[in-house]
C-alpha cells in the first residue's frame, strides 16, 4: 500500500472514492458539464468517415498464408511442367529461385491431382477439396508478382507496399481511411496461431508512421481472445457512465496542452475502448453461441482444423459486428516448403482448406459475402525447380516472379480466373497484378481512391501504393 496515498491521491484513487454512491455520480456529472469548454478540439480517431466513392465492401478478412503457397501445386496447373518432371531447367538455372544453383534440382511437376469445378470450371488440386466447392465465388488471381524473393521484405512489401519495415499496413490505411462503425470493439484487430507468431512478428500489423491508434490490435490465440474484460466489481450504470465521462473530459484536457503527442491519443483512445468493450465484447467473442451446424461448418471440434476454424469464425463475427479489417495468420512460415512439398502443403491445407470454405459459405448464406471482401494469398509463390534438402530433391525454392492469390465477395467476379504465367508457372506472361495493383484495387472495393488516400510526413503525401500510380484492376470487379 502506498504510505503517500491518503496526501496524494492519484487519478485513480480519486475515482475509486467518488465513484461510490449518487454522491460520486453528481460530483462527476457536474465536473463534466463545468469543463465541457475544454474538449480535444479534432485530430486522429476512430469515428466513421467517409470513403472518395461509394463502397462495395465496408470490411476486409485477409486469411494471410505465411511462407508463400506453391500456385502450381495448387491454383495453376502446367502440363507441360509435368511433363518435364525430371529434367533440367530449360535455361539460366541461377535465375530459377532465390538458392544458389548448387541448391537447385531438376524441373518437379505439380504434386496433385487437378480438376474443374463448379460452374465457371476454375481449376483446383485434390488438396483443396472444401474450398473447391466455392470455386464459382471466388476471383483467382494467378498472375501476381512481387520484388523481393526474401520472407521478410517480400512481408513489409505485402503488408504496406514498402520492402522495408517502418510503414503502415494495409490494415491500419484502411482504418485511417475510414474509422470503425463499432466504437465498442478493436477497428482493426489480428488473429495469430497458437503455434507462434508469424514471421516479422508485430510489424505486420504496424501503422508506421500514422498515429499509433491505426495499428492492428492482436487477440490471444488460446482461452478468451481478451484478459480481465469483466469489471472487477459491479456498480450502477449510472455511476459509471458519469464517471467515464468526467475521465474523458480530464483526458481532453490534458491532450489539449500536447497535441502532437501522437502516443497520448492512442493511450487515451485504447483505455477508452478496453472500458466499451467491457459492455459488449464479450458477447462478440462467445463463439458457444453459435449454433452446433455452424461450428460443424468451420471444423471446429475437429482435431485438425479446430484452431483455424475457431479464428474464421471469429472473423465473421467480429466483421458482422462492424470491425473494419480482420487477418488471421498461421505461424512463422508453414507453408514454405523447401522439402518435402507434398507432405507440408497437404498438412496445412487439411488444417485450413474446410474453415476457408466454412468462413466464405456462412458469409453468403448471412448475407454477409456482398459486404465482406475475403483474401487468400501469401508474400510471393514457388519455384518449378525441386531443391535440395539434405541428400533429396522434394521441395520448391521462392519464386518472386510469380504466385497465385484469390478475393471474394466486396463486389469482385466469382468463378473468374485472372492472368496467366508462363508453361512453367515460373513467370507471369498475361495481365500482371503487382502488390501496389492488388492494394489499390482492395482500397477501392471499400471507397478509397489509392492517390487520395495519404498522410503527409517530412514534405511528401505519403501513399500506402507508392510514388507511381499502379492500376486498380478492373476487370476483376463486378
Amino acid at each position: 500500500m502506498n504510505p503517500f496515498s491518503e496526501l496524494n491521491p492519484s487519478r485513480r484513487d480519486f475515482f475509486a472514492r467518488t465513484s461510490d454512491g449518487l454522491l460520486g455520480a453528481a460530483l462527476a456529472s457536474l465536473l463534466g458539464n463545468d469543463l465541457g469548454a475544454e474538449e480535444h478540439p479534432g485530430g486522429y480517431d476512430l469515428t466513421p468517415k467517409r470513403g472518395h466513392h461509394p463502397a462495395k465492401a465496408t470490411s476486409v478478412i485477409q486469411l494471410f498464408m505465411n511462407g508463400g503457397p506453391s500456385q502450381m501445386d495448387l491454383f495453376d496447373p502446367k502440363p507441360v511442367l509435368n511433363g518435364m518432371d525430371g529434367k533440367p531447367f530449360p535455361g539460366n538455372v541461377e535465375e530459377v529461385g532465390n538458392s544458389n544453383a548448387d541448391s537447385i534440382g531438376v524441373m518437379m511437376g505439380g504434386q496433385y491431382k487437378f480438376a474443374r469445378h463448379g460452374q465457371s470450371g476454375m481449376w483446383m488440386s485434390d488438396a483443396l477439396p472444401h474450398t473447391a466447392k466455392m470455386a464459382d465465388d471466388i476471383c483467382l488471381i494467378n498472375s501476381m508478382w512481387t520484388d523481393h524473393p526474401n520472407h521478410d521484405n517480400a512481408l513489409y512489401k505485402i503488408h504496406s507496399g514498402r520492402l522495408f519495415m517502418g510503414y503502415p499496413t494495409l490494415g491500419a490505411w484502411t482504418v485511417y481511411g475510414l474509422g470503425t462503425e463499432n466504437r465498442n470493439l478493436p477497428a482493426y484487430v489480428v488473429l495469430n496461431d497458437q503455434l507462434g507468431m508469424p514471421k516479422n512478428g508485430t510489424r505486420n500489423w504496424t501503422s508506421g508512421f500514422l498515429p499509433p491508434l491505426y495499428q492492428g490490435t492482436r487477440f490471444r490465440p488460446t482461452g478468451s481472445p481478451i484478459l480481465n474484460l469483466k469489471p472487477q466489481y459491479e456498480q450502477p450504470s449510472a455511476v459509471t457512465e458519469a464517471a467515464r465521462g468526467l475521465l474523458g473530459k480530464l483526458d481532453g484536457i490534458h491532450r489539449n496542452t500536447r497535441p502532437h503527442y501522437q502516443e497520448l491519443d492512442a493511450r487515451i483512445e485504447s483505455y477508452g475502448l478496453a472500458a466499451r468493450m467491457q459492455l459488449s465484447a464479450g458477447e462478440a467473442l462467445d463463439l458457444a453461441r453459435e449454433k452446433p451446424h455452424t461450428l460443424d461448418l468451420y471444423g471446429i471440434g475437429e482435431l485438425k482444423t479446430d484452431s483455424y476454424g475457431k479464428r474464421c469464425l471469429l472473423a465473421r463475427r467480429l466483421v458482422e459486428r462492424g470491425v473494419r479489417f480482420v487477418q488471421i495468420f498461421l505461424e512463422e512460415q508453414p507453408w514454405d516448403s523447401h522439402a518435402d512439398l507434398n507432405a507440408n502443403h497437404r498438412a496445412i491445407c487439411e488444417r485450413t482448406d474446410k474453415p476457408v470454405a466454412g468462413l466464405l459459405r456462412d458469409l453468403k448464406q448471412r448475407g454477409l459475402l456482398d459486404s465482406t471482401l475475403v483474401i487468400w494469398g501469401g508474400e510471393f509463390g514457388r519455384t518449378p525447380t525441386s531443391q535440395k534438402s539434405g541428400d533429396v530433391y522434394t521441395g520448391r525454392d521462392h519464386n518472386m516472379q510469380a504466385f497465385s492469390s484469390w478475393m471474394a465477395g466486396g463486389g469482385v467476379k466469382g468463378g473468374m480466373t485472372y492472368g496467366a504465367t508462363d508453361d512453367f508457372g515460373h513467370a507471369v506472361v498475361e495481365d500482371a497484378v503487382s502488390v501496389h495493383d492488388f492494394h489499390a484495387t482492395i482500397l477501392n472495393q471499400l471507397g478509397l481512391d489509392h492517390q487520395k488516400l495519404f498522410f503527409s510526413r517530412s514534405g511528401l503525401e505519403e501513399r500506402l501504393t507508392g510514388f507511381e500510380p499502379p492500376h486498380v484492376v478492373e476487370d476483376i470487379l463486378a
